[in-house]
């Protein structure tokens, strides 16, 4: 197997700051992954702060420049997990999602975790 881990601009310099032993997007066999994603704004590197569909944009935003930056793109997604802190936003969150990937749409799970300095989180596996 290669393996290629992908250097993804603003992404993999705000992972390494933090310290986070991981790789923003890795490409393997044939496939991309994205590692879960926050609503980081792509210019900035901050966390975009905001109600959930603005922190959901953002998340979708960083994950499609995440997959761009591995040559591939949001219509060779074939799996999504969302990690969100609370299941009540599923019905916002949907309706932001829905935008990205309107027709096709890849397999996915909804995953409630505990709270943390940001709502929610998006990782993907796609085609390369």
């Amino acid at each position: 197997m290669n393996k290629e881990v992908i250097e993804v601009p603003v992404m993999s310099a705000k992972v390494r700051a933090l310290g986070l032993p991981c790789s923003t997007a890795v490409k393997a066999n044939g496939f991309v992954f994205i590692s879960a994603t926050p609503p980081v704004d792509m210019v900035t590197g901050e966390m975009v702060r905001g109600d959930i569909e603005v922190q959901t944009e953002a998340s979708l935003k960083a994950l499609k420049h995440c997959l761009e930056a591995a040559g591939t793109s949001l219509d060779k997604v074939v799996m999504v997990r969302i990690y969100a802190v609370n299941s009540g936003l599923y019905n916002a969150i949907n309706r932001i999602y829905a935008r990205y990937f309107a027709t096709n749409p890849p397999a996915r799970s909804f995953v409630p975790v505990a709270s943390w300095q940001f709502d929610i989180e998006n990782e993907c596996v796609a085609v390369a």
